[in-house]
Parts: structure tokens; sequence; C-alpha cells
């Protein structure tokens, strides 16, 4: 019976060890799980199964708490903790999530615990045609001079598509008729129309001319919409205004100041006086801020800004410039005008941290995760790429674990007693010019292990009791102090019996095991000297303990405790 209890309880010491072991093992993947999964499912349809995908044990999914970290918004998708199956927990709107972006794809951190492992899953929402190609103008007016000579072409709105790629605007589309026909010009996956001149104008016979534009979408089944186009045919201005270019191209950086010319276009018409005479303006297209930012004057041509550009809000802008005549009606002419914006160092890197351990023991083994800590820099290029270390001297370094991603974690010993809580400042610099820094601080406190046995001031002790002295007389007061806090600090005192001592030792003296208060018991006809070894144990697991020597009355001599002599507590 009593060997089956023993072994019972080394069972049980072994079953801790394991948990022990467990629970300082830390591991943290850094590949990227894609799936993809198209904008129309259903709520509750599944994404994938991740518990599969990454080889988890499905049997302890549910003990790991797996489960998504780090959204903010309204989760788009969830994950069942019991069987590791990933799926959509609310309608996916591509246009919504990514708006016009050609990839949409969703980064998820995913966490398990019991060991703690970090895995990234990439979910891209694939488009559906599910929009129609829309134009700004539902009705396009134009005026064409009687004169104009077959050949020429005419800017149409171009139609917006909130889909991508090939479901996005296609084609175009123009109504039968006897005088015009459609050029269409596709740049990758857009496409604009131009309005070709192809029989010559009689005002005389047909003074207005009505026709549809339709845009198409490369979907399947393909979408459309129409825009309603009337040309008003006049008579005599028989010139349209040119522009130099067709296309002007310029760059200008971010935060360029208000008031600041970015280019000047020109254009001139061949007509004479007020038939000859440019004015110029600009034109958006739909979505865009263009009208916002960029102002031309009306007079030169010369486009200036207006408000804040901002690379990491846009890179490039498209500026629609037309000029038109004085003539009666005007005519006009459009170009385009492709401004790039050159990215400055006007971000500092973002730095966050996620804690896991505001405490950290201080025996943790070396490689024990403290923090996580990742770091966002919206500036693009060189000066968004981000260097991280840590400031001051600690007993901790970063990790690289993912781009932009790192593990805080021990690097080295630490001893509560000489520094008790470190204040790590971790800094993020960019490879701008001049470089941006960022700085973050996390406190750390380091939790007391029983590492320090008590200490005694002296190893050696005299005392001198008068022979007249009453019993329980308090005759001396030992104290030994402990490094260690709470209870592994607290200590208590005791009496250790040698086989060699004449007397008992509870017949001679007490001692108060909190306080160290040691007191007489027997009277004038004692022994002359008392060599006692008093002993101090902490209350720590395991406990750990210190002695010293005490003499009394005519004690001069040291007395020392002979390592073959056994000793028992009194």
């Amino acid at each position: 019976m009593e060997q089956s209890g023993r072994q019972a309880w080394i069972r049980r010491l072994r079953c801790i060890a394991c948990v022990v072991a467990l629970m300082t093992y830390w591991s943290e993947a850094s590949a990227q799980t894609r799936y993809s999964v198209s904008e129309d499912v259903q709520e509750g349809s599944i994404v994938g199964n991740l518990a599969k995908d990454l080889g988890i044990d499905k049997a302890t999914l549910k003990d790991r708490e797996y489960r998504i970290v780090g959204s903010s918004m309204e989760p788009l998708f969830n994950l069942n903790k019991d069987d590791g199956v990933l799926y959509v927990s609310r309608k996916l709107d591509r246009e919504e999530i990514c708006e016009r972006s050609d990839t949409c794809v969703i980064n998820l951190k995913t966490v398990l615990e019991n060991p703690l492992e970090i895995h990234y899953v990439a979910i891209e929402v694939l488009d559906v045609n599910d929009h129609s190609p829309v134009f700004q103008e539902k009705e396009k007016r134009l005026q064409i001079f009687e004169s104009t000579l077959p050949g020429a072409r005419f800017a149409l709105s171009e139609a917006t598509d909130a889909d991508v790629g090939r479901n996005g605007v296609n084609t175009y589309r123009l109504s039968q008729n006897e005088h015009f026909s459609l050029a269409v010009h596709r740049a990758g996956e857009r496409a604009s129309a131009e309005l070709v001149l192809q029989k010559a104008l009689d005002r005389e016979k047909q003074p207005v001319i009505t026709m549809t534009l339709t845009a198409v979408d490369g979907g399947s089944p393909p979408k459309s919409g129409t825009s309603q186009i009337i040309i008003n045919v006049l008579d005599i201005n028989d010139n349209i205004p040119i522009f130099s270019e067709t296309l002007y191209k310029t760059k200008i950086p971010e935060n360029t100041p208000v008031g600041t010319t970015v280019i000047a276009v020109n254009a001139t018409d061949a007509d004479e006086g007020l038939n000859g005479e440019i004015v110029y303006s600009l034109r958006s297209k739909d979505q865009d801020r263009v009208l916002d930012i960029f102002e031309i004057d009306s007079q030169t041509g010369v486009v200036r800004v207006k408000g804040n550009i901002d690379f990491e809000e846009r890179k490039a802008f498209e500026i629609r410039v037309e000029a038109s005549d004085r003539g009666q009606p005007p005519m006009s002419a459009h170009c385009k005008v492709l401004v790039e914006v050159v990215d400055l160092n006007d971000n500092a890197p973002e730095i966050t941290v996620t804690s896991l351990h505001n405490t950290v023991r201080e025996d943790a083994d070396v490689g024990t995760v403290v923090a996580l800590v990742s770091v966002l820099d919206k500036d693009g290029g060189k000066n968004g790429e981000v260097q991280i270390h840590i400031k001051n001297e600690v007993p901790l370094k970063l990790e690289t674990n993912y781009k932009n991603y790192y593990s805080l974690i021990v690097d080295g010993p630490m001893d509560r007693e000489a520094v008790s809580n470190y204040n790590i400042t971790i800094v993020a610099t960019d490879r701008g010019a001049p470089p941006l820094s960022s700085t973050s601080v996390l406190s750390i406190h380091v939790s007391d292990v029983n590492d320090n046995a008590p200490r005694f001031p002296e190893p050696l002790i005299n005392v001198y009791v008068s022979e007249n002295s009453p019993v329980g007389e308090v005759i001396k007061t030992v104290t030994a102090a402990d490094a260690d806090v709470d209870q592994n600090s607290h200590v208590s005192y005791s009496f250790l019996q040698r086989s060699s001592d004449p007397l008992p030792l509870s017949t001679i003296v007490n001692i108060n095991s909190e306080t160290g208060d040691i007191s007489r018991r027997m009277s004038d006809n004692d022994l002359k000297t008392h060599p006692l070894l008093v002993l101090v144990s902490d209350n720590g697991e395991p406990s750990l303990s210190a002695t010293v020597i005490n003499g009394g009355d005519t004690f001069t001599r040291t007395q020392t405790l002979p390592s073959s002599e056994k000793v028992r507590a009194s």
C-alpha cells in the first residue's frame, strides 16, 4: 500500500514537471496560409479548415483557445475553436472592404495557446460582377461646327464600375447613326472612348443628333450602363482649340505648398477674335478629388496646387483639362495631365506592443517570449523600410518572426535583487533622409524566486549573562536578513541540538521562532558555558537556511561544529 502511494506521488510530480515544461515552451509560426473566397458567398460559408491545413491536432483545439486576434473592426471571419474551421461571419462586399484596389487581401493573425503559436492567414476576396458601369453624366452635350472635318475626335466622359479587373469597364458601344463612330482605347484593364466624326455635318439638314453611349463591363454575364449624347451642330466658328500635347506628364513631391505651379498646358485656336481666344478649365472624373487638389488659371493654362497632396493617400492624379474658345457657340478640346506624387519621409514608424507577460520570473529561461512587437511605416520605398532595436541595456532582445513582426524574448540571466523592474525602450527608425524615429517604452516587473538564504550579520555571537538573571529573561536577540521578498524572505529561528551537547537545549534556553529572542530557562546552577547553534530558515520553496553560534557566560573561544557530528533541531 505504501509502495503504491509512493508511485502515485512520483507520477503526480512528473505531470507537474510536464506542465511546467509546456508553460515555458513557446513557438511562433511565421508562414502564411492563403485562401480565396468570392464576395458573394453566404454568411457562414466555410473558407478553409485551418486546423487541417496547419496540421494541428483537432483533439487539442478546444483547450488551446484557437482564436483570431488583432482585429479592431467588426470581424468578417470567425474561427470555430472546436474544429479549426474558418468561416464567413457576415456578408462580404469587396468594394466596401478594399474600394478600388486590384487585389483585395485580408490578413488575419490567429493564436493558439499551450504552447503559444501564431499563424498568419491571408484571405483574398475575389470580385464578382455585382455592379454595372455608371456614367457621371447621364446626358452629354457636345457642340460641333458643321465645318468640322471627318476624322475629328471628341472626348467622352468615362464610365466607372465599382468592380475591378475584367469585371470593370471593358468596352463602349455607340448606337447606330449616320455621322459618328466610336474609338475605344484600352490601357491595361481600363477603357476610354472617343467620338469620331465619319461624315461631314450639315446643320441645315440635321441641327441636333442624339445617340446612346453604352459602357459594357467584362463580367459573365456582362453588365452595362448608358449615357445620352446630344450633338448640337453649329455654324461659323469652324476651328476647335488644339493642345500642344494630348498627354502631359509631371512629378511633384507630396506636401507641396498651396499655390505652387505644377505645369502649364497650352492650346491654340486657328480662328480669330473671340473665336480664337482660349479659356481653360478642369474636368473631373467620377470619385476623383482633382478639383479639391488642383486649380487652373483660365487665361494662362497654369495648373497650381490648391489642396493637400499626400503620397500615402494617393500616389498619382489624372487631371482632365478642357480648352474652350469664346466663339458662339464655343468649341472645346481636352487633354490629360498625369501628375505623379513623389514620396517624402513624412511619417514616423508606428510601434505596436502586445504584452504577453507584464511579470517575468527572475529565473526565466533564455528564449522565453515576453511580448510581441510590430512596426508600421506608411511611407513607401526606403522611407517605409524600418529598423528596430532596444535602446537600453537589458537582458532581453528582439527576434524577427515575420516581416515587421518581432518577439521580445529573454536573452540573459535576471536578478530581482539587483534589478526588480525593467523599462525597455524600443526604437524604430526608417531609412528616409533624414530618417524618422519613434519609441515605445514597455515596463517589465521581475518576480522573486527563493534564490537567497537568510544571513546573520556575524558568524559568531558572544552572550554574557549574569548568574543572577531571572529565568525567562531575554538574554539575546538574534536577527537574520533575507534578500528575497514576501514569503521567500519570512524567516523563523530554532536551535540545532548536537549529540555532544551536555544537556538538552530545551532545558537550558528557549528561542522565539518569530523574533529571535533567546531567553533563559535554567537557574544559576546551569553549566557555565553553553555553545548554541542557531538555525534560521525562510519560507520559500524549497526553504533556505543559515546558522550562527551563540556562546554564553564565560564563553571565550570560538565553538566549531565538527563535520562528522550530527545535529538535530531543538
